[in-house]
C-alpha cells in the first residue's frame, strides 16, 4: 500500500512539473524564467541652430499621451499598416512616451536656451506648457527582405499658462530606414528619426513665441 502511494504522489509530481515547464515555455512571461531582455535607450539631442534666441519664460514638458500600443517598454513594429507586434527579448529602458519626455527635457537643457525646463510631476510653475501626442513609434516592414523604415511622429500643443490657452500647434514626423535587420540596427534607426523630431521639436518651441513674456 505504502509502494502505491508513493507511485501516485511521484506520478502526481511529475505531471505538475511537465505542467509547470509547458506553462513557462508558451508565456514566456513568468516572474524568473527565461533570459533577461536586452534593454535600449535612446540619445537626447545636443546640437541646435546658433540662431536660437534664448528666452526668459518657463516650460513644463508634460508626458506625450500616446496609444496603448505604443504606450509601453516594447519595441513595436509593424509588419502592415493593420498589425503591431513587437520585438522579442528587446525593451525600451522606460515606457515609450516616458522615454521620450525624458529625452525631451535633457535636449532643452542642452540647449542652454531656456530659462528654466522641467517635467510636469516636478511642481515646476510654468509659464507654458507643452503638451504632445506620440502617435507614430514603430518600425514598418515593406517586405521581408529588407531593414524596416523607422518611424517617428510627434504632435505639439504649446499652453501659455495660467490661462491654458492654445498658442501654438505643430507636427513633427521624420522616416529612416535602419542601417541593417538586425535589432541594434533597428535601435540606432530609432535614434535617428528621434533625433530629428527632437531637434525639429525643441528649435519650433524656443522660436515660435517671443523669448520675453508678453505683460499681462
Amino acid at each position: 500500500m505504502k509502494h502505491d502511494l508513493r507511485g501516485i504522489m511521484t506520478r502526481r509530481t511529475l505531471l505538475l512539473g511537465a505542467g509547470s515547464g509547458l506553462l513557462g515555455g508558451c508565456t514566456g512571461l513568468l516572474p524568473g524564467t527565461g533570459p533577461a531582455p536586452n534593454v535600449y535607450d535612446l540619445s537626447p539631442k545636443s546640437r541646435f541652430r546658433e540662431d536660437i534666441p534664448r528666452v526668459n519664460w518657463q516650460l513644463v514638458v508634460e508626458e506625450p499621451l500616446a496609444a496603448s500600443g505604443i504606450d509601453t517598454t516594447r519595441i513595436a513594429l509593424k509588419p502592415n499598416a493593420l498589425e503591431i507586434k513587437y520585438f522579442a527579448d528587446a525593451r525600451w529602458s522606460d515606457r515609450a512616451p516616458r522615454m521620450v519626455q525624458t529625452l525631451m527635457v535633457e535636449s532643452f537643457e542642452n540647449s542652454g536656451k531656456i530659462v528654466a525646463i522641467g517635467r510636469q510631476s516636478l511642481g515646476l510653475r510654468s509659464d507654458y506648457n507643452l503638451k504632445s501626442e506620440l502617435r507614430e513609434f514603430q518600425a514598418e516592414y515593406m517586405n521581408e527582405r529588407d531593414p524596416p523604415v523607422i518611424r517617428v511622429r510627434l504632435s505639439l500643443k504649446l499652453i501659455r499658462q495660467p490661462r491654458q490657452e492654445i498658442v501654438a500647434a505643430e507636427n513633427f514626423e521624420h522616416t529612416v530606414p535602419a542601417p541593417g535587420p538586425d535589432i541594434r540596427s533597428v535601435v540606432a534607426g530609432f535614434d535617428q528619426a528621434l533625433d530629428r523630431v527632437l531637434k525639429s521639436t525643441i528649435e519650433w518651441t524656443l522660436t515660435v513665441v517671443p523669448p520675453d513674456l508678453p505683460k499681462a
